[in-house]
């Protein structure tokens, strides 16, 4: 009986949702572009945070040592960097290397090259790239590196400067700017899905209410309120699982497309520099799949049936 009763009430919501086909055509399109909304929620959270990781890691600073430094000096400030928490990496770049990067740069600049030919030796200093796990524990990095500044066999320092100062005005916005983007995404996000469920249940409210009398004659001849909303809350169903797979397609065509955007807005040379956000959509839609659909298909379906389960609520007491 109950097999009967939902194979009935099931083929009754698939008649009813292709007999008022241009409302069904309507709520569907309401349901994608509300499901479009959050697919960009979503798109634009992965983005932001990519951008941000990004950024994040361009950030750092830079510490120079005295041109006579013994490496074993400077791998032992290395090491006691390493220890700290605050310490995300350091790179140690040497004297020969750093001379060997500055000739490659420069190699197509004859006056450059002459110069650097005419002082002779090496007048470049080993350097310690230190990046740190938040922007705003520089300062104390730099502190640390300050108080602890150990002195070679002359007396001198080992450290002659860090290039803190220089990046503060930077780093301290960064510490202010990127908390608070990450806050006003989240309002933006929740602003935008109580919009997409406002507007959803509004389209589908309207779908019921050109049911209304045929609710009213159901009820008057006895029909049970299960029969009732079973039809509707089926084509509910029906909306949200063909407006989810409509976004998911779109969602797959816009993460595929999206490099090629950001490269011709961007322009090559821009876009080479923020190499962890280019391919971020569609790395991020391919690892992210089976998340996505369960999110697209779960809120599609949850939004179509729940809608027409409020909205038939009213027109049940005949």
């Amino acid at each position: 009986m109950i097999f009967t009763n939902f194979k009935r009430i099931t083929r009754t919501g698939f008649v009813n949702f292709w007999r008022n086909g241009f409302l069904s055509f309507a709520a569907i399109v309401v349901l994608t572009i509300s499901l479009l909304a959050i697919g960009a929620i979503i798109f634009s959270g992965a983005f932001g945070r990519a951008l941000i990781a990004d950024v994040k890691d361009k950030v750092d600073i830079n510490v120079y040592f005295a041109l006579n430094a013994p490496e074993q000096d400077i791998l032992a400030v290395q090491a006691d960097l390493d220890r700290l928490p605050e310490v995300a990496s350091t790179t140690y770049i040497s004297r020969d290397r750093v001379l060997a990067k500055f000739k490659m740069k420069w190699q197509d600049n004859a006056l450059i090259m002459q110069g650097l030919d005419e002082i002779g030796d090496n007048p470049f200093p080993a350097t310690l790239n230190v990046k740190a796990r938040d922007p705003g524990q520089y300062g104390s990095i730099a502190q640390y590196l300050s108080n602890k500044n150990p002195a070679m066999s002359d007396g001198t320092p080992t450290i002659e400067k860090v290039n803190y100062e220089q990046n503060k005005l930077v780093i301290d916005r960064l510490s202010k700017i990127i908390p608070a983007v990450e806050r006003a995404g989240l309002s933006i996000a929740v602003i935008m899905v109580l919009v997409a469920i406002i507007v959803v249940f509004n389209t589908i409210r309207l779908i019921v209410y050109t049911s209304k009398d045929e609710i009213s004659v159901m009820k008057l001849v006895g029909a049970s309120n299960i029969y009732v909303r079973g039809p509707l809350i089926v084509s509910g169903i029906m909306y949200g699982i063909i407006s989810a797979l409509i976004t998911l397609i779109i969602m797959a065509a816009v993460a595929y497309w999206s490099d090629a955007v950001i490269m011709r807005f961007a322009g090559v040379e821009i876009a080479s520099n923020f190499e962890l956000v280019v391919n971020v959509l569609s790395r991020y839609f391919a690892q992210n799949f089976g998340q996505i659909f369960v999110i697209i298909m779960g809120t599609g379906v949850v939004l179509g049936a729940l809608s027409s389960y409020i909205a038939a609520k009213r027109y049940l007491r005949v």
